[in-house]
C-alpha cells in the first residue's frame, strides 16, 4: 500500500550545519534556566508603583488640598509607592544577571578544556 500525499503535508527542508556544539550542564543549570527570570517582573512593578507615587507627589507640590484628610491620604499613597517602588527595584538590580551569569557559566566550560575559540579549525580572516 503506497500512501498518497495529502495536499495539506507540509514540505519539510533540512539545513545541513557545518559544525554543532553541545553543552553538558548541571542539574541547578538546569533549574535556574528552567525557573526563567523574574527580572522584568520586578522592573515594571518598580516603575509601576514609582510613578503613582510620583504622580501623587507632583499633585502634593503643585496643589493645595483644603481638607486635612485628603492631604494625608495623598502623603500615604505617595510614601508607600515610594517604599513599594524602591523594594522591587532593588531586588531587580540586585538579580539582573542572574541567567546570563548561568549561561556565561556554561559557555565558560567549554573553553576551559582546551577547545579552540573557533571549532571548525578554520581561519576568520
Amino acid at each position: 500500500m503506497t500512501r498518497r500525499k495529502s495536499q495539506f503535508e507540509p514540505a519539510i527542508h533540512r539545513v545541513r550545519l557545518d559544525s554543532l556544539t553541545i553543552f553538558e550542564i548541571t542539574e541547578a543549570e538546569l533549574e535556574a534556566l528552567e525557573r526563567g527570570s523574574q527580572e522584568s517582573l520586578f522592573l515594571n512593578l518598580a516603575i509601576t508603583c514609582l510613578s503613582i507615587a510620583s504622580s501623587f507627589l507632583i499633585s502634593l507640590l503643585t496643589t493645595t488640598i483644603p481638607s486635612d484628610r485628603t492631604f494625608m491620604v495623598f502623603v500615604v499613597v505617595c510614601s508607600i509607592g515610594f517604599v513599594s517602588g524602591i523594594t522591587p527595584g532593588l531586588l531587580w538590580w540586585q538579580a539582573r544577571r542572574s541567567l546570563k551569569s548561568v549561561t556565561a557559566t556554561i559557555r565558560e566550560r567549554m573553553f576551559a578544556e582546551g577547545l579552540p575559540d573557533n571549532p571548525t579549525g578554520q581561519s576568520t580572516q
